[in-house]
């Protein structure tokens, strides 16, 4: 690289830094968010379990609800619920719907029970200010297809405590979600491989 070219670099670099450091300087609200990321791209559930993970190893205290894929496999489970994550000094709490997909129950009341049972069994960590993050993993099927009561489940989203973090996942995110998310990502598809005739992989999928 030129002289010349150096310092053109060096230049945009100061320039982007100083909009960072001006973004960095006005953030001085502090409290915890709520994140909602849908689509229909892969990668949602992945993005929150990784932050699940993030907090984890930062020492904090996590809640994971997972509704929905409760029958099958699944990795993240495998590992979170026999790791040092559990035990006597539990910084995780860990709740599944227990009834698979929707489309293989064929069975809406059933759903909508074991939906109600896994609310009940977790809406008290709405109310744990020692919890940093909880996850509802696929929450928007629970209220798009009215298994849970949406407007209860707002006001737990709404009344916790200030510094506890939400994230919620799953596809066709409703209009209100993205009204009282602070941030909200759609995952968009462009190809994926299941789509193309090639098997779901374990450790990738699931």
């Amino acid at each position: 690289m030129t002289d010349e070219k150096a310092q053109r670099h060096k230049e945009r670099m100061q320039q982007r830094k100083e909009i960072v450091d001006a973004k960095i300087a006005r953030a001085t609200e502090d409290r915890g968010v709520l994140i909602v990321l849908t689509g229909d791209g892969k990668g949602k559930s992945s993005s929150g379990f990784g932050t699940a993970l993030r907090c984890l190893g930062h020492g904090y205290k996590v809640a994971i609800v997972q509704f929905i894929k409760g029958t099958w496999e699944c990795g993240e489970k495998n590992f979170l619920t026999e790791s040092i994550f559990r035990g006597e000094n539990a910084r995780l709490e860990y709740f599944t719907m227990d009834t698979g997909f929707t489309w293989e129950t064929q069975n809406a009341e059933k759903d909508r029970e074991a939906a109600e049972k896994v609310w009940a069994e977790c809406e008290h960590v709405f109310s744990d200010p020692e919890i940093h993050l909880v996850l509802l993993d696929e929450l928007t099927y629970m209220l798009n297809y009215k298994y849970l009561d949406k407007e209860k489940v707002l006001k737990a989203i709404q009344n916790r405590p200030i510094t506890q973090n939400v994230i919620i996942t799953g596809r066709g995110a409703k209009k209100y979600l993205e009204d009282l998310a602070d941030t909200f990502s759609e995952v968009k598809a462009i190809k994926h491989a299941f789509n193309n005739g090639i098997k779901a992989q374990k450790g990738i999928e699931w």
